[in-house]
């Protein structure tokens, strides 16, 4: 299980990076693989989306701060 949640928050982060260079640069990362129509920046695209579906679904369960509940502040150790 931790390897999934490594690969899935790896390609989120990879996915979040091309938000921001996109936003500010107008750079996307898909274009290293020849640009969103080439089939390897497709299947990278869709594995991001589906990291973030997994990671939607599965959040609640790992998250400490999500288990604690919404008014509960972190405990200091």
């Amino acid at each position: 299980m931790k390897k999934i949640h490594f690969l899935t928050f790896t390609l989120l982060l990879i996915g979040g990076l091309n938000w921001l260079l996109l936003a500010l640069f107008k750079w996307d990362i898909g274009m290293l693989f020849g640009g969103q129509g080439a089939m390897i920046s497709k299947i990278v695209y869709v594995l991001v989306g589906l990291s973030a579906v997994y990671e939607a679904a599965t959040h609640m369960g790992r998250c400490k701060g999500c288990k604690m509940g919404k008014d509960s502040a972190p405990v200091q150790q």
